[in-house]
């Protein structure tokens, strides 16, 4: 809990801070790398810290943070922290970690915003920033506990079974642990961070959700190739992935984690509806692939939005896994439709047209700006806003009214 004389000068300083965030992430990010190079190796994502997303990211994470202690003084934002926390873990964020941020980020804040920031106003803030790292580390524990692993060494290598092409930019990967040993148990919708040695010796980190059933010990990531452009690099790890990685080679794998996942009893009858557009369909498929391992009942709506059914990763699986199921069916959506998909549907997602079981749990991934539009259709068509669980690839950039 916030205290009351910190809470008021959090609330008057917030449309300050809150305005100055990027400048201030930009320069925490630019004095600690500067100091600190070796988190850039294996820790930090160089492509998410040149397209600012990482910035932004933490950003987000700060305002939304001090915004909803003020709103609600006496709880906690679980839904923002888990997210984080699952993040961290994945990444291998240790407790000492947190120092080293609170050193470089309240530099970053005093040296922006220069005499605003009175001894009194720092104390507010430090109490905001270590409320959330305290709440972060416990949680961070309790996964890396789950989990079974020690703080931060979350790291297995696996090998490469199979490598199947999905499209003409999309690549499959089969993986079983290289030690022997059990894998570690994963929830359908879950991620791993895979690492990988640059050309440039510098580790590098990439998450990727498992796109296949988690449960018969073997994983499967589903991998787009990602080309860059003027506004953006390339993607490092991703392509690196495509050119390099093939059958009998070796990948290291984090234990999985992620908190938007189907913890699904064999007798559960809540309907499922699975939203995708793009490479979002990887999460969709792990869930569609454990529902039809556990010959569920649910009822099961499938909705995905592409580029045309070549662009459709994994698009003949998820026919077949919905074909499985008794009470599955599945609606697509092409910009350029093609025969192979004769009943799908022209253009964007637009829901207005689909009927949605009643209340069901509806789980949201695909680009930022397709999840901010269709949660807005799904809000609209009445699904309450607790029934919708999102994931984002890549640093969160925060959907509206993520705490209700």
């Amino acid at each position: 809990m916030l205290s009351a004389e910190s809470a008021a000068l959090v609330r008057a300083t917030l449309p300050a801070v809150a305005g100055a965030l990027d400048e201030i992430t930009a320069r925490f990010y630019a004095t600690m790398f500067h100091d600190r190079p070796e988190l850039l190796d294996g820790m930090f994502n160089r492509g998410n810290q040149a397209s600012g997303a990482q910035r932004r990211a933490l950003a987000g994470s700060i305002a939304g943070f001090a915004g909803a202690l003020l709103e609600n003084p006496d709880t906690r934002p679980d839904a923002l922290l888990s997210r984080i926390a699952h993040k961290h873990a994945a990444v291998g964020v240790t407790d000492d970690q947190y120092t080293i941020v609170h050193k470089y980020l309240f530099g970053a804040i005093a040296e922006v915003l220069g005499d605003a920031v009175t001894p009194q106003v720092a104390a507010a803030w430090d109490e905001v920033y270590w409320l959330m790292a305290g709440a972060l580390i416990g949680r961070e524990a309790l996964l890396y506990q789950d989990a079974g692993v020690r703080p931060g060494e979350t790291w297995r290598p696996w090998t490469v079974v199979e490598r199947r092409t999905e499209t003409r930019d999309v690549v499959s990967f089969l993986l079983r642990p290289s030690d022997g040993e059990r894998a570690p148990r994963a929830r359908a919708g879950q991620y791993v961070s895979v690492r990988v040695r640059m050309p440039d010796g510098v580790h590098q980190l990439r998450q990727y959700s498992l796109s296949a059933d988690p449960g018969d010990g073997l994983r499967r990531i589903t991998v787009k190739r990602v080309p860059g452009d003027t506004d953006a690099p390339g993607g490092e790890v991703s392509n690196l992935l495509h050119d390099h990685v093939h059958e009998g080679d070796e990948l290291t794998l984090s234990a999985p984690f992620g908190d938007v996942f189907l913890d699904d009893p064999v007798d559960a009858t809540t309907p499922v509806v699975l939203v995708s557009a793009g490479i979002g369909c990887t999460p969709m498929t792990g869930i569609l692939a454990h529902l039809a391992a556990l010959r569920s009942i649910r009822p099961v709506l499938v909705l995905h939005a592409d580029g045309s059914p070549a662009d459709h990763a994994l698009r003949a699986e998820t026919r077949e896994l919905v074909r499985q199921l008794p009470n599955a069916r599945a609606v697509f959506w092409y910009e350029s439709p093609g025969p192979e998909e004769p009943d799908a549907r022209t253009g964007l997602m637009d829901l207005s047209h689909t009927e949605l079981p009643h209340d069901a749990t509806v789980f949201l991934c695909g680009p930022l700006p397709f999840m901010r539009e269709v949660r807005g259709q799904l809000l609209g068509a009445g699904v309450p806003a607790r029934h919708i669980r999102y994931e984002v690839f890549g640093p969160d950039q925060w959907l509206p009214d993520t705490t209700d």
